[in-house]
């Protein structure tokens, strides 16, 4: 093979070679879907009752109702009085709890303000930069996604919910139930 030749394929190869890199990384948040059956991801927030950065990891070895929305959203507003129905029957321990987190880009002030217009009483998180819709690939506001004990994904839904109903809260009743090892 000619000297010329040589450089051509060596070139082809690293181009190609960049090339795919970058598809790889382009692609590689499609590939590793958050979805049922998965770990879900950590995330950081600020907790509007406490004003300290919180994680899934704090919350760990409790069912976690996770719910990402933001003030403006009529659905997230709708859906809110059936969480804080679900909550004073169920969210007085330490097994279950709902985590709502805001990514409003205001200022901890407008959530707060949000959330005593509508007398919530479960746990209130801002995530002003919104890196937690990164982490959870969300489509848009109201998504929740119901977190087992051991922190995998066991419900995930778009778009409001009736979190009160009888389906979802028969799903977390039995998923409290279960001991926390796995017995």
């Amino acid at each position: 093979m000619s000297h010329p030749r040589q450089w051509s394929v060596g070139i082809g190869i690293v181009t190609a070679l960049v090339f795919g890199t970058a598809l790889v990384i382009k692609i590689r948040p499609q590939i590793d879907l958050v979805a049922v059956g998965s770990r879900a991801p950590e995330f950081r927030a600020t907790s509007l009752a406490t004003g300290r950065r919180v994680t899934l990891a704090d919350y760990r070895g409790t069912v976690v109702l996770l719910n990402v929305w933001a003030t403006w959203c009529q659905p997230c507003r709708v859906e809110m009085p059936s969480m804080e129905r679900l909550h004073q029957r169920l969210g007085g321990g330490e097994d279950f709890k709902i985590l709502a987190v805001s990514v409003d880009e205001g200022g901890d002030s407008v959530v707060a303000a949000f959330a005593r217009e509508l007398g919530l009483s479960f746990d209130i998180l801002h995530d002003q930069s919104g890196a937690i819709q990164r982490s959870y690939q969300t489509t848009g506001v109201p998504e929740s996604w119901v977190i087992d004990r051991h922190g995998v994904i066991v419900k995930k839904v778009i778009g409001p919910s009736e979190w009160d109903g009888p389906v979802n809260e028969a799903l977390i009743r039995r998923l409290i139930a279960e001991r926390p090892d796995g017995d």
